[in-house]
């Protein structure tokens, strides 16, 4: 049986954002992705100019409304990313919400983007929205420590408040979240940044069972964009292929993100030349050169169970 995700995310013309992030990976191994465009831009917003157009909630529910009349609304993921609207998340969910009924089986993948570094870059308004409507409405979320400090309203400054976090996401809905990047004190260092996963699950016989994880991360200097988006993307997929594994869907989704940053920062630095800043253009994910890693990461980074 064909697996389809629904991906409600951005478009750009150039580069690698939102869906053009996470389509190909995902169909490169073998998932069907039906896309619907939150905005088409000429390119992400990290450049110095962008021009395009922002999909309205009522656009959303008429494109929607077509794959309904035509009967072709089945999904067994729907899969969601950066959204600056209220009344789009709203229709969003409600989406979900009526595709769950039709599947009861369907898993919601949303990465729930408010922010990092202490900083929400989106209205305030949506942080409600994601708390009591999205994030009970998802089965996996892939929030970062600002996002998961947000929604649960604690602050993380050791691992076990990381865990705590953890227990509380779950409490509001998901099954499966994937702190995807935290200032946690690596015991690497100060080089490295930490992720942290916990996923609930029931086992055959009946009992509910936790795996909890970390990852100690190298980091890079150099801005990229569209990471968490591939990171979302990848972990849609590993987790599906590895469903009661998150430790190696873990490795996996980090591995693949791995690869496909050395080959970009190693590209871009040589376009540039020596001792000078790739520019945006220069860094664009190198997704299409990484087909290999993305179907057969080789695991360079390994998770620790807690």
């Amino acid at each position: 049986m064909d697996c389809r995700v629904l991906s409600v995310q951005s478009h750009v013309v150039r580069g690698y954002v939102g869906n053009k992030s996470a389509s190909f990976p995902l169909q490169v191994l073998g998932f069907e992705v039906d896309t619907i465009n939150s905005v088409q831009f000429s390119n992400h917003t990290g450049y110095e100019h962008w021009k395009g157009q922002v999909l309205t909630a009522d656009e959303l529910q008429v494109l929607y409304e077509g794959i309904k009349l035509n009967n072709v609304n089945q999904y067994d993921y729907v899969l969601t990313g950066y959204t600056r609207d209220d009344s789009f998340l709203d229709m969003v969910v409600d989406i979900v919400q009526e595709l769950k009924r039709a599947n009861p089986n369907l898993v919601y993948v949303c990465d729930p983007v408010l922010g990092d570094n202490g900083a929400m870059y989106v209205p305030e308004n949506l942080l409600p929205i994601y708390r009591d409507k999205v994030v009970p409405a998802a089965d996996i979320i892939t929030p970062n420590q600002f996002e998961a400090e947000l929604l649960t309203g604690r602050n993380m400054s050791s691992e076990k408040d990381a865990v705590e976090v953890m227990n509380l996401l779950h409490s509001m809905g998901p099954d499966t979240v994937v702190i995807t990047s935290s200032e946690l004190p690596s015991p690497l260092g100060d080089q490295y940044l930490v992720a942290l996963g916990s996923q609930k699950r029931v086992t055959a016989d009946g009992t509910m069972v936790t795996q909890q994880i970390r990852m100690d991360i190298p980091r890079v200097d150099a801005v990229f964009v569209g990471t968490g988006d591939l990171f979302a993307a990848m972990l849609l997929a590993w987790t599906h292929l590895h469903p009661n594994d998150l430790k190696m869907a873990c490795e996996k989704t980090v591995s693949v993100i791995y690869h496909v940053i050395k080959r970009t920062i190693t590209y871009a630095k040589e376009v540039a030349g020596p001792n000078r800043r790739p520019s945006p253009a220069q860094l664009e994910l190198r997704m299409v050169q990484s087909k290999a890693d993305i179907e057969d990461p080789a695991i360079v980074l390994n998770a620790l169970v807690l």
